[in-house]
């Protein structure tokens, strides 16, 4: 088991940025995936970004591209989410999650994680 806590959300203006963290124990962080993924209200969850082991393989969802950066700091045992240029449609509760075996590549499958965090607002306003 993992334990995920995710950090840094709030509200911002549109076009402005957030950092988001999630801070995980339990496991040994440089040996699974990460991914994150958001929930508007109302609507399914949906996959954001995720990271490979290493940190050496990225994957996003097409909204996201060029505004958003995943990365990885295994030290830390803390994966990122770098997000600018954001707008309205991103306001979400933003959750950090982890796969429950090893990975050889970038899952992007709400099904391939096994540990999720409590989820952080992110609002955005107009």
């Amino acid at each position: 088991q993992v334990q995920l806590v995710e950090s840094g959300g709030g509200l911002v203006q549109a076009g402005g940025s957030l950092r988001l963290s999630c801070a995980a124990s339990g496991r040994s962080f440089s040996s699974y995936a990460m991914g994150w993924f958001r929930q508007a209200p109302g609507k399914e969850r949906e996959f954001v970004a995720s990271i490979s082991r290493s940190g050496g393989s990225t994957s996003y969802a097409d909204s996201v591209k060029g505004r958003f950066t995943i990365s990885r700091d295994n030290a830390k045992n803390t994966v990122y989410l770098q997000m600018n240029s954001l707008k309205p449609e991103d306001t979400a509760v933003y959750y950090c999650a982890a796969v429950g075996s090893i990975w050889f590549g970038v899952p992007t499958k709400s099904s391939d994680f096994a540990s999720w965090g409590q989820g952080t607002q992110v609002t955005v306003s107009s």
